[in-house]
């Protein structure tokens, strides 16, 4: 489950490497070493057992702990199976000792107990410890958005609105609700199960914002992913969730190519495009992808937040509109599923592009939590204009 952080690599046992070492050394020379799949059952059942151990025995009286699932900056996200039912959710465990974990708890935990809606992540129930709280979650079994759409076969404007027009539902209804995801971006949207016709789920909202005691909608806290954040944020001034359709502007645009529009290896430089809006459709697959579809993007992507469509107003997009009833068109998916998996030096451009673009699924999108992270709080705004 979107847990703030996209790697989702499990350090491996200092035992355990010993193990894989010794049976590697011994199935060379005699052949009856353990294989790899028998190394990683050990693995699973080591992480098993310890989590197991750690866990309050309120949630152990409840729930079995099965896998660890990913790891967040303040957080781990185990797959469980319910006791008395058998079924299967998810456990973020939040881990409140720093600020930064408390408040992102705290964020999380005000949304997910306001929010009932089939596009957004479900809370079940909450046990808190002293130093970390349990939230028990719906458990998105179907996988991360591009890994869905590398292993299949075709991929056109139409499924890329299906998808959309969903992620645009769940923020509708929480703009609604006055709530402002802040992070929004393609590791937080996740397959509910691994069928066809799965729905998305939005989910990790520990940035998330729902306004104030003195009713003031306004926020001013620099947060996000670097890749994925709104101008009115790098430059400083209030803003509204409007950021969350700027987000969706950028998503739209990955979805279609393969390709952030605003890449740079540097902050200071990536912020300096992010502000100036910059961005173009050259290269593959762009000259396949409709005008109405680059339109949708035009109108989300817009450095004004005023002009920026809501989420309403992308759910009437005569593209969303059209694609939705229409037939399927030219199939993308080799185009945008090469750029995906394309490992580019920072330095190197993509096809018949004036930007440099690195892979944006092979160098996944980092999540940041202040003006320290984001590099800018010793930038003077001019650098960015």
């Amino acid at each position: 489950m979107g847990c703030g952080s996209s790697r989702k690599v499990v350090p491996e046992p200092p035992e355990l490497a010993q193990v894989k070492q010794e049976g590697q050394g011994r199935g060379s020379a005699v052949g009856n070493g353990p294989g790899s799949a028998e190394i990683a059952e050990a693995a699973r059942g080591m992480q098993v057992v310890r989590f197991r151990a750690k866990f309050d025995p309120r949630v152990l009286s409840r729930y079995d702990i099965k896998a660890l699932i990913g790891r967040g900056n303040f957080s781990k996200v185990v797959r469980v199976e319910q006791k008395a039912t058998k079924k299967p959710f998810a456990i973020k465990v939040m881990e409140t000792r720093m600020r930064e974990g408390r408040e992102a708890c705290e964020a999380e935990l005000r949304v997910l107990r306001r929010v009932s809606h089939c596009y957004i992540v479900q809370l079940v129930e909450v046990f808190e410890a002293q130093d970390c709280v349990y939230m028990v979650i719906e458990l998105a079994t179907g996988g991360e958005l591009f890994d869905r759409l590398i292993a299949q076969r075709s991929f056109t404007e139409k499924d890329a609105v299906r998808i959309l027009r969903m992620v645009a539902d769940g923020i509708r209804y929480l703009h609604t609700l006055r709530i402002t995801h802040r992070d929004l971006k393609p590791e937080n949207l996740l397959y509910y199960h691994p069928g066809a016709e799965s729905k998305i789920l939005i989910t990790d909202f520990g940035l998330a914002n729902s306004g104030n005691k003195s009713g003031d909608w306004t926020m001013r806290t620099l947060c996000g992913t670097p890749e994925y954040i709104a101008p009115e944020v790098l430059l400083r001034k209030p803003y509204t969730s409007a950021v969350d359709m700027w987000a969706l502007g950028v998503i739209t645009f990955v979805l279609l190519s393969g390709f952030l529009p605003f890449d740079d290896e540097s902050h200071a430089r990536l912020y300096r495009k992010i502000v100036r809006g910059k961005y173009n459709y050259t290269g593959e697959p762009w000259p396949s992808v409709s005008h109405l579809a680059k339109d949708f993007i035009d109108k989300l992507l817009i450095l004004d937040a005023s002009h920026r469509m809501s989420a309403g107003q992308a759910l009437d997009h005569p593209w969303v509109v059209n694609m939705a009833a229409g037939s399927s068109m030219k199939n993308l998916q080799r185009a945008i599923s090469r750029n995906l998996r394309r490992k580019v030096s920072p330095h190197s451009q993509s096809p018949g592009s004036a930007q440099s673009s690195k892979s944006c699924y092979s160098h996944k999108s980092r999540r940041m939590w202040s003006k320290r992270n984001l590099g800018v709080e010793e930038s003077p705004l001019s650098e960015f204009l």
